[in-house]
């Protein structure tokens, strides 16, 4: 019976050390695999990690680079705005070191209008036989350029019309004349001559015009030239007729 139980208690150890090691088996089994999935997962984790992180600094360089944009277009502006304001402030200048002497040098018009009204009113023959009223003709005449002079120094110069083509920027015409023999629309008589600061009109000449008169050159050349190709298609259409005859 001893005996018995002897070997019994060995084959229990035996199974229970079996048992262990198959426990042992399954836990060094099971660790790799852990192992495994830990590995693995961290594995997941970093390979996420620098996609996201270079995504999160492509939208960093978008969002700097549409900043950057938008900055770059209000410079843009600025820029655009500052050289527009300078070159009005330029002009602004300009005429008024130009034109700033409009409203006085209209005033001063009336002195040349009397000082030529006056030279008008001297007969001819009084001046030539009078040394007083020749001295006076003389000294009207010294002041009238030397008033021009003054004049045309600050940009002002004189409109006289007369023998010219009408312009309605630079004329006013008070009436017009049939009883002349200039072309048509040519002036013919100055009432009052106009005057002109820098490239704008500052008063209008007042004049006569002729109208209904001789036709412009060109119009006679038109005409004589249409008057030749007649007579010369004439002429041809003559020619084979009187061949044919």
């Amino acid at each position: 019976m001893q005996d018995e139980t002897e070997r019994a208690e060995p084959e229990t150890d035996a199974a229970q050390a079996a048992e262990q090691s198959e426990a042992g088996g399954e836990d060094r089994a099971a660790a790799p695999d852990g192992t495994e999935r830990e590995s693995s997962a961290a594995e997941a984790e970093d390979a996420d990690g620098p996609e996201a992180a270079e995504a999160e600094e492509f939208a960093e360089d978008e969002e700097v680079e549409g900043g950057d944009a938008a900055l770059k277009e209000q410079l843009l502006r600025a820029l655009a705005d500052a050289e527009n304001a300078r070159r009005r402030a330029k002009k602004d200048v300009e005429d008024a070191r130009n034109y700033a002497i409009s409203r006085f040098a209209q005033d001063l018009l009336g002195v040349a209008d009397n000082l030529g009204r006056a030279m008008d009113n001297i007969p001819a023959d009084k001046r030539e036989s009078d040394d007083a009223v020749k001295a006076i003709a003389e000294g009207i005449e010294m002041t009238a350029r030397e008033f021009e002079t003054a004049l045309a120094r600050h940009g002002i110069t004189k409109l006289d019309p007369l023998g010219e083509k009408f312009d309605y920027n630079l004329h006013q015409a008070l009436f017009e004349t049939a009883e002349t023999d200039q072309p048509d629309g040519t002036v013919v008589q100055v009432f009052q001559t106009g005057y002109r600061i820098g490239d704008r009109l500052l008063r209008e000449a007042m004049v006569g015009v002729a109208k209904g008169g001789t036709q412009p050159a060109a119009d006679d050349e038109a005409e004589t030239g249409a008057e030749a190709e007649a007579e010369t298609g004439s002429d041809g259409a003559d020619a084979p007729a009187d061949e044919t005859s």
